[in-house]
């Protein structure tokens, strides 16, 4: 999905559903092989761009969004953050 579409997976789905859109149906993507519900997020390395994806999985999608944001968040700027 951030290979695919440069961005978080949960991006991707609220893009669908704010257009009035199913992501399953009118992407047009196996959806086998193409989620989009929150737990991928793009890794972006400035002048470079995307250099890996951070992806967790099994809770609701909201939050495996926030886990995965709070964690780079802590990556990037300690506990004081």
């Amino acid at each position: 999905m951030v290979d695919r579409y440069g961005c978080s997976s949960l991006r991707v789905g609220e893009q669908f559903r704010v257009a009035g859109k199913s992501f399953d149906t009118d992407s047009r993507l196996d959806p086998g092989e193409y989620a989009a519900h929150g737990g991928a997020f793009p890794i972006l390395l400035r002048g470079t761009g995307c250099i890996g994806t951070v992806a967790v999985s099994g809770l609701p999608q909201r939050d495996d969004h926030r886990l995965v944001v709070e964690a780079l968040e802590q990556l990037l700027y300690g506990a004081a953050g």
